[in-house]
């Protein structure tokens, strides 16, 4: 994976998530996350009794986005990422409470499960280093 995207993931916080109802219609929500570079996964955190987390249940596959936490409206950066949510008993997930609440210290006092994305696929748009510069990642 390119350094620019995995330095952009490491020091950003929020995330767009979008699921699938059951009419087949998107369904977004936006959540706090980490990034695990070592094996491309994403943690977040959020209720079992969720609308989503009860989409996610049925349908595990997700897209989503990340923006900057500063906007920059003249450079345009982000990403666009495809992924699933995979069982919470997957070994991937070991660590991932501990990681998620260093970053996010003050999620410990709400109620919620970790949850674990594992990324199929980013793009990257940069516009800071050339106007529509792409970078793509694809896990093989």
């Amino acid at each position: 994976m390119n350094e620019l995207l995995i330095a952009f993931l490491k020091t950003q916080t929020c995330a767009t998530i979008c699921v699938i109802d059951d009419l087949r219609l998107p369904y977004c929500f936006s959540c706090y996350y980490i990034f695990d570079m070592e094996t491309a996964l994403l943690y977040y955190k959020s209720s079992l009794e969720s609308y989503h987390s009860l989409l996610i249940e049925k349908n595990p596959n997700v897209a989503g986005t990340i923006l900057p936490d500063k906007l920059n409206k003249i450079k345009v950066k982000g990403v666009q990422f495809t992924g699933m949510v995979i069982d919470k008993t997957d070994q991937w997930k070991n660590g991932a409470f501990k990681k998620y609440h260093d970053k996010f210290p003050m999620a410990l006092v709400r109620q919620g499960s970790i949850y674990t994305v594992q990324l199929h696929s980013i793009k990257m748009t940069d516009s800071s280093m050339l106007f529509g510069k792409k970078m793509i990642w694809v896990r093989k």
